[in-house]
């Protein structure tokens, strides 16, 4: 089993695929919440990240989880088909020792597997007999290689001043998961985060494994996304409680690859500036100089056929996507409930942690996102158009 830096970016690429691909469907996940029992004695924040990291690979994980989700107001997916993924499901976790995992979700609205291994995650949803799948990055840099030895403290406290720029850290909390004495730690954004409030993440103090981990959206109490561990134990792990399959007659959806592996492919090369994007699109551009009160910093023609903007920075920034329109609009957000924009219809994806919209104007297609309420989206695309 993988130390808790491998274990944490294997689990969390898998579960960030899920929030992709799974966007209209409703979903991103989190892990979350502690419990009473045992706690570890106090440690620095630095001295606990070591010891995880350093701590011995158990044979392998099985654990009882549950998954909450209230990431969508009420009314926001009027009309979806309702899965595990939205409403909340309780259920097993499976890893074993050489990266090779699968979340099983149950309820009744059917069951959702999320299998991954070291090259591949999948999503199987039974409401809708649907899996989306997406390759993993695979590293590349050989300047740079995994050597399996941890990071020192002074690596650890070199890495947690340039977090500490942007971000608020805790120290490390001694806190109990499902039963095993842990450690917890929070960060929150210092500058604008948008309607991101904080991450936490807690640890098994003797094992390194990740356990408990949430998601605030601002001002929230509660997570707005959890997945907590209830029962865990580190037995050994078949091969057959990660290897399955979805029906054969399920639908596929392939997501692609996130490899920033070199593109030998001929490719545009990316034109800035307004002006220069304007003149070279080919389709009008709508990029004003403002957005809600938010300055552009960035507009840009990659690909020959796409615009982006950027407005304000970090989180709390929008980015705005055009392309010439085609009279459909992206299957993510076609389904979605819809909204006016001064007699022009927009499909709006409502969130607690931000908003998407899509819309076509002009002979160009739209689509504006960002950490922001619906209000203030849907007057940004006012702006735009």
């Amino acid at each position: 089993m993988s130390r808790l830096r491998t274990l944490s970016t294997r689990t969390l690429v898998g579960l960030v695929v899920a929030v992709v691909a799974l966007a209209v469907g409703g979903t991103a996940i989190a892990i979350a919440a502690g419990g009473s029992g045992p706690t570890p004695p106090p440690e620095s924040l630095d001295q606990a990240i070591h010891d995880a990291i350093s701590a011995p690979s158990p044979a392998g994980i099985s654990a009882r989880i549950t998954f909450t989700n209230t990431l969508f107001p009420s009314g926001a997916l009027v009309g979806q088909t309702v899965s595990a993924l939205m409403s909340g499901a309780t259920g097993r976790l499976w890893a074993t020792n050489d990266g090779r995992g699968r979340i099983e979700l149950q309820s009744d609205a059917g069951d959702v597997q999320i299998v991954w291994n070291g090259q591949q995650v999948s999503i199987y949803d039974a409401s809708s007999n649907t899996v989306y799948r997406a390759t993993l990055p695979q590293h590349t840099d050989s300047s740079s290689p995994d050597t399996g030895t941890p990071p020192s403290l002074a690596d650890i406290d070199s890495f947690l001043s340039d977090l500490g720029m942007h971000w608020t850290v805790s120290d490390a909390t001694p806190t109990n998961v499902g039963g095993q004495p842990a450690y917890s730690v929070s960060v929150s954004p210092k500058h604008d985060g948008g309607l991101l409030g904080s991450l936490e993440l807690a640890w098994d103090a003797a094992h390194g494994v990740p356990l408990d981990a949430a998601i605030y959206a601002q001002g929230s109490s509660s997570p707005v996304l959890e997945l907590a561990v209830t029962d865990i134990s580190y037995d050994a792990v078949s091969s057959s409680d990660v290897e399955i399959s979805p029906p054969a007659d399920a639908k596929v959806v392939d997501l692609g690859s996130g490899s920033s592996a070199p593109d030998n492919s001929p490719s545009t090369p990316a034109v800035t500036g307004a002006a220069a994007v304007e003149a070279a699109a080919g389709f009008p551009v709508s990029a004003p100089d403002t957005l809600v009160g938010l300055p552009l910093q960035d507009v840009r023609l990659v690909g020959g056929d796409t615009v982006l903007a950027f407005y304000g920075q970090g989180l709390g920034g929008i980015v705005l996507v055009e392309r010439a329109a085609d009279g459909s609009s992206p299957p993510q957000l076609s389904a979605l409930p819809t909204v006016s924009l001064d007699g022009i219809t927009a499909h709006e994806l409502a969130t607690q942690l931000g908003t998407a919209l899509t819309w076509e104007s002009g002979g160009t297609s739209f689509v504006l996102a960002g950490s922001l309420p619906p209000d203030a989206a849907e007057a940004a695309a006012r702006a735009v158009k």
